[in-house]
């Protein structure tokens, strides 16, 4: 009797022990630049990926056409939650790799998430690699990430030829509307961001039979642009594509205004153009200035209005093309998570390499998500938006278009 009484009473221990352990958070390591020259999109990135978390963990039956995030938590890990880990990588490669390891090693995450620059994500999802940890890419956009071979790496953000491959179907419809665009210059900063997206273009432009007058790559942390300023001056290009981050693109916009310089149109590729500190400093100097996103608002009661309302909610601040691409890579690895109904990375893998989601899905401008051999989202695909008032609105393609396109840029003037 005595024998049969401990294993009554031991038995909702033992039940109660296995849901505690069914129900443990799924670690996820998130790696941004959280202080330093792109510190405003790290931290723009960080309040997305809490709201997309929030959403997953409290449940939101009202956001129709989400895959996870309708009911608390994550139903086949038996409603666990998802818990983010910050860490600031300052935009120092070296330090992205360390911070990869110790997220991997010393916290024991199922995942890695990130991480903004380039540079940062090649390190660090070299160390995810090596430790069979899969990594899922939100907005890094260097062609070469997906091009090691890497099986742990999946990115859910367009890249450098989807982006080029846009401008150059842009600037050909301007050209049929009616618009001079006799030749394109680029400029880009010169780390494997600005490198990889400046080639894409300029490879763009050749297949599309619009010459590149100019390309001048230049440094990030430079204090001084003058001269990259007057290179363009003198060739003076019917429009000048800017791959730069959040310091450098205001300081390009804050001395073109000096030199009292401003080509027919800017088209900016997001990064510093769409960094939370650009419109508030130099917005009222760039008007008319074009920039890529993957967001559009959408109508009310669209999944994105709704997504949007919550995120406003929380921030004081709507979603823009960091934020979104970054809460839509957290619901694609949430998804897999739950799909994998484990937090072991390699199922998580398994999981990731089979994501099939729809375009009902998507709270951005994807058509969905779905990866190839290499890692890479072939779904992805971007608006292009233009400051207009105090605000981008989506200008291209026509069917997502709120605004016409206007041209000349104002600029200042």
């Amino acid at each position: 009797m005595i024998r049969r009484r401990t294993v009554l009473l031991t038995a909702p221990a033992v039940i109660a022990a296995t849901r505690a352990h069914a129900a443990a958070a799924v670690k996820v390591g998130a790696l941004f630049p959280l202080t330093g020259n792109s510190a405003g999109s790290g931290l723009e990135a960080k309040a997305a990926i809490q709201v997309a978390a929030d959403i997953i963990n409290t449940g939101h039956p009202e956001l129709k056409g989400l895959t996870i995030g309708l009911t608390p938590g994550l139903p086949n890990l038996g409603g666990a939650r998802i818990e983010p880990i910050f860490v600031d990588h300052r935009g120092d490669p070296s330090m992205a790799q360390s911070l990869a390891l110790k997220l991997i090693t010393g916290d024991k995450v199922s995942a890695l998430f990130g991480a903004y620059q380039s540079s940062c994500a090649m390190t660090a999802t070299a160390v995810s690699e090596r430790y069979s940890v899969p990594f899922v890419v939100s907005d890094s956009v260097a062609a070469n990430i997906t091009g090691r071979g890497f099986k742990f790496t999946f990115r859910v953000t367009p890249i450098a030829a989807n982006f080029a491959d846009s401008y150059m179907r842009f600037l050909l419809d301007q050209k049929k509307a009616g618009r001079t665009i006799d030749n394109i210059a680029i400029v880009n900063e010169n780390t494997d961001y600005g490198t990889s997206v400046g080639d894409a273009i300029a490879a763009g432009a050749q297949k599309s039979g619009l010459p590149v007058s100019i390309r001048i790559p230049y440094s990030a942390n430079g204090a001084d642009v003058s001269a990259q300023v007057l290179q363009l001056k003198q060739k003076n290009p019917s429009v000048a594509l800017f791959v730069s981050y959040a310091s450098d693109a205001i300081l390009f916009m804050r001395t073109m205004k000096s030199l009292d310089y401003l080509p027919p149109m800017i088209i900016g590729d997001s990064a510093g153009f769409s960094d939370s500190s650009f419109l508030p400093t130099v917005g009222n100097i760039s008007k008319g200035l074009v920039n890529r996103s993957v967001w559009s608002k959408g109508p009310p009661g669209s999944l994105s209005a709704g997504v949007n309302a919550i995120y406003q909610a929380k921030t004081g601040n709507e979603i823009s093309d960091v934020s979104g691409r970054c809460i839509q890579a957290f619901f694609v690895l949430a998804d897999a998570v739950n799909r994998a109904g484990s937090a072991d990375p390699v199922k998580l893998q398994a999981a990731l390499k089979a994501t099939a989601m729809p375009h009902s899905a998507m709270v951005i401008g994807y058509r969905g998500v779905r990866f190839d051999d290499t890692g890479q989202n072939v779904e992805s695909a971007t608006y292009l938006t233009q400051l207009q008032g105090k605000d981008y609105v989506t200008i291209w393609p026509d069917d997502a278009a709120v605004s016409k396109v206007q041209w000349p840029m104002a600029g200042w003037r």
